[in-house]
């Protein structure tokens, strides 16, 4: 009943509010999760802290989460892998789709398809067939098995009908800095992690994984007007334990709502590229289940699986 005892008194009152993030600091994911908190409790006058609990594309945090408190206290900065790791790994120690609710989504990160400045390649249709004409021959670099950069190739090839090999790496950093001293031929990273050595001519940009034009870098052709429908991106949700009561998942929506309408929070959220969501929990639940259904059958295909 210490859930309800706090709806009552009027939540966050009084308390230290923990948000929870899969993956070291620095990294997008964590950078997006410190700007909710901030905000968040400038909003409530709250105090709050931002833990990182990195592993497991996520698994980690998102378990503490399941397994907490449902007061409230803890929130969960949801990363794509509540999609996609029930495919992934031969087992999860929660269970993604009950044991956490979605109450907003906050930012999407589209990701930005780069190839090596030497390839002879200058458009998505070129790079198609190319890789056609040289079926195999074609490396793409990505920031580690089953991540979004990986799956957003994955799903280039499949729709693309093209064959081309994966070279994992530990991170984005050390896959773009390959690309950079081509060392291989192409990525699609996140956009904020490589839009400034696109902009500076380090690697050559071919297009950007939404399905129309971004307002932040409108100068990069979507994708999908080569491959129609092709769309990919990474996104940063909230979230809490199942079983925190009504009043104060309808707080932190709410809330959550607020503070993506701050001006403040979308201007740091341009400056990463990232566009600023306006999903409530219902249409963020709908989103998941959509990213699921699409993700599960890709990584089902091409029998993908993590230990």
């Amino acid at each position: 009943m210490l859930g309800v005892a706090r709806a009552q008194q009027g939540y966050p009152t009084g308390l230290t509010v923990k948000f929870l993030v899969g993956f070291p600091a620095g990294g997008a994911q964590d950078i997006v999760g410190r700007i909710i908190a901030d905000r968040l409790g400038a909003l409530w006058k709250a105090t709050t802290v931002v833990e990182n609990i990195p592993g497991a594309g996520g698994n980690l945090a998102m378990d503490r989460v399941a397994k907490g408190p449902t007061d409230g206290t803890q929130i969960c900065i949801i990363p794509p892998g509540i999609a996609t790791n029930q495919f992934l790994y031969p087992r999860l120690p929660f269970d993604p789709e009950q044991d956490i609710i979605p109450l907003g989504l906050v930012a999407t990160v589209p990701n930005l398809l780069c190839v090596r400045k030497d390839l002879p390649v200058n458009s998505v249709t070129e790079l198609i067939a190319y890789a056609k004409a040289n079926p195999g021959k074609l490396n793409y670099a990505s920031s580690g098995n089953g991540t979004t950069i990986h799956l957003s190739a994955e799903l280039f090839k499949r729709m693309a009908g093209v064959d081309m090999v994966h070279v994992a790496y530990r991170g984005s950093a050390p896959a773009l800095n390959d690309l950079v001293g081509q060392s291989v031929d192409l990525m699609f990273d996140n956009i904020t992690s490589i839009i400034g050595q696109a902009r500076a001519g380090a690697v050559k940009p071919l297009g950007i994984t939404l399905t129309k034009p971004s307002s932040l870098a409108p100068e990069y052709v979507p994708i999908a007007a080569t491959l129609p429908g092709y769309e990919t991106t990474s996104w940063t949700a909230v979230g809490v334990r199942a079983g925190t009561p009504k009043e104060i998942c309808d707080k932190i929506e709410a809330d959550t709502r607020v503070i993506c309408q701050d001006p403040m929070l979308r201007e740091r959220l341009a400056a990463l590229v990232a566009e600023t969501s306006t999903f409530n929990a219902a249409e963020t639940t709908a989103y998941i289940a959509s990213e699921r259904a699409k993700w599960g059958k890709l990584i089902t295909d091409i029998k993908l699986k993590l230990e």
